[in-house]
């Protein structure tokens, strides 16, 4: 057993998780895995990944019993995402976005909202969350989308880029400025649209490097109209919302860049253990042994900490948020590390689309950038430091 095998052993799961980890391990072998590269090459999205992991339940593990869920510990939630990310990075990504999309209504929608829309998507239904904006990328407060209250209505007009599920959900949560409130960030807020509402299109769907089975949208909104109803707390209170669940989310992203991680270790130790060049397996070369011992260490200590943030989640510690922007950041430029290495140790078959780590490389790209960059999470904890050096 190796040191990564101790630590997934030491995983803080009920023997109920424990057995639907077993379940998502196996169809992650039977059936996630076989497809993804043919998913990944064609850019095709996997329905028939998404219906295995509905006949598990799995979207019900985000959502409270009494709204047709079947709960889980987030340690749990994350446990399932690394497996199903290392199997298919791009299957990971789409339910991952069902679980962001989702956490907001589940923590801070009225129990009216609530009936309305967790039932549909416990029972599989998929969820998109738009943010991003073509004039602004991680800086979310430049958003010029505007809601315009009309008498028990909202009138939504703007554009979002980038939305990972924007063509297929069911339900999209758009964040937007409340226009009485004015252009800044205190106008922020946070309005459900459904599928088929008049005035709401998918525009196009990105060519991407990576995730390429995963659908990326640019979506419209013109003299979109839904009802007052739609609207989540109250006017203004969107960034707040944001910031809540940014401490759930971005341990989320860490661990899908974990499983490419995990995934590109394992095939590159496999591979370096069977291949022989100078008449020795590659593993006995030294240098080869230093750089496995260095990734195996930086992997190891970047997923205890994400198991210790998971169980502080759980335990209701509030304030997270840097401590979720430090896995991300850590976890996200290790995936690239690895899955790099990974291809240069599989020299040049690493480079040919007949083995996954040049897939995974492409993949792991991405976890840099989505829900901020690193270059963002990088400037939150700086300044977090200078703000206690004043004080």
């Amino acid at each position: 057993m190796t040191v990564l095998d101790r630590l997934d052993a030491t995983i803080r799961l009920n023997d109920d998780e424990k057995m639907l980890l077993d379940s998502v391990r196996r169809i992650g072998r039977e059936v996630l895995m076989p497809n993804a590269a043919r998913y990944d090459e064609k850019a095709e999205f996997p329905w028939d990944n998404l219906k295995a992991i509905n006949e598990l339940g799995m979207n019900a593990m985000f959502i409270p019993e009494e709204y047709g869920g079947a709960p889980v510990s987030f340690t749990a939630y994350l446990a399932c995402n690394r497996e199903l990310t290392k199997a298919c990075a791009a299957t990971g990504i789409i339910w991952s976005t069902i679980f962001h999309a989702t956490s907001p209504l589940v923590d801070f929608a009225s129990h009216e909202q609530k009936q309305r829309w967790l039932p549909g998507l416990a029972a599989g239904g998929l969820a998109a969350l738009a943010l991003t904006e073509p004039s602004g990328g991680s800086d979310a407060t430049a958003m010029k989308t505007r809601f315009v209250p009309d008498g028990d209505d909202i009138i939504i007009n703007g554009s979002k880029i980038f939305i990972t599920n924007g063509d297929v959900c069911d339900v999209i949560l758009v964040f937007g400025k409340w226009a009485p409130l004015g252009d800044g960030k205190e106008a922020i807020s946070l309005v459900v649209v459904e599928k088929g509402t008049p005035g709401f299109e998918v525009l196009r769907l990105e060519n991407k490097m990576g995730m390429r089975a995963s659908s990326t949208a640019a979506i419209s909104f013109d003299n979109c109209r839904v009802p007052r109803a739609n609207l989540i707390h109250e006017p203004g209170d969107g960034l707040r919302l944001l910031f809540g669940f940014l401490g759930k989310s971005r341990p989320s992203v860490a661990c899908h860049a974990l499983g490419i991680a995990r995934a590109a270790f394992e095939d590159a130790v496999a591979y370096v253990n069977e291949r022989q060049q100078f008449k020795q397996r590659v593993i006995d070369f030294q240098g080869i042994q230093f750089m496995l011992a260095d990734l195996a260490t930086d992997l190891a200590m970047c997923e205890s900490w994400m198991w210790q943030l998971a169980r502080r989640v759980e335990d209701g510690e509030e304030g997270m948020n840097l401590e979720a922007s430090m896995l991300k950041l850590r976890a996200s430029d290790l995936a690239m590390r690895i899955s790099t290495q990974a291809v240069q140790l599989h020299g040049g078959y690493g480079y040919m689309k007949d083995l996954r780590v040049e897939r995974l490389m492409r993949d792991a790209k991405l976890t840099q950038i989505w829900e901020g960059a690193n270059e963002l999470q990088r400037q939150l904890i700086g300044r977090d430091y200078m703000a206690r050096r004043r004080a």
